[in-house]
C-alpha cells in the first residue's frame, strides 16, 4: 500500500485534550478504510504565517499512514467537513523516515548544517 504522511492544523481554542481527540477520530477512519496508522505526534499550538479562519494560532497534528488511496480520499473529506480543522495537507512518501519528525526533534539533534557564514 502507499505511504502517506498528513499534518492538519485544527482551531487554537480547543483543548489539547481535543484536539489529540481529533487524530484519535481520524485514525479509525483510516483504520476503518483498509488502512494503517504508523505513527502519530502532536505538535502543540503554534503560530501561523497568516490568519486562517481569524485564527493566528492552531494545533498542529501529524499522521504517518499507511493506507489505500480510497482511505485517505475519505479521510480528507471528513476531515474538510469537520467544523474544528482548519487545514489538512497530505504527501505521498517513498518510505517514512524513523524516529521523532523534524519539528519534534531537539535542535542539537538535528545534526550539522555546516558552516552557513559565507
Amino acid at each position: 500500500m502507499p505511504l502517506y504522511e498528513h499534518v492538519m492544523i485544527a482551531r487554537q481554542d480547543l483543548s489539547n485534550a481535543q484536539a489529540e481527540g481529533l487524530i484519535e477520530h481520524f485514525s479509525t477512519v483510516v483504520s476503518d478504510n483498509g488502512g494503517s496508522i504508523v505513527g502519530t505526534e502532536y505538535w502543540g499550538v503554534k503560530t501561523m504565517a497568516y490568519k486562517i479562519n481569524k485564527n493566528r494560532k492552531g494545533h498542529y497534528m501529524y499522521l504517518r499512514t499507511d493506507a489505500p488511496s480510497a482511505a485517505i480520499q475519505e479521510m480528507e473529506r471528513l476531515a474538510r467537513l469537520h467544523d474544528d480543522v482548519m487545514r489538512v495537507l497530505s504527501i505521498k512518501v517513498d518510505k517514512h523516515e524513523d524516529g521523532p519528525s523534524v519539528q519534534m526533534q531537539k535542535r542539537d539533534d538535528r545534526g550539522d548544517r555546516g558552516d552557513r557564514r559565507r
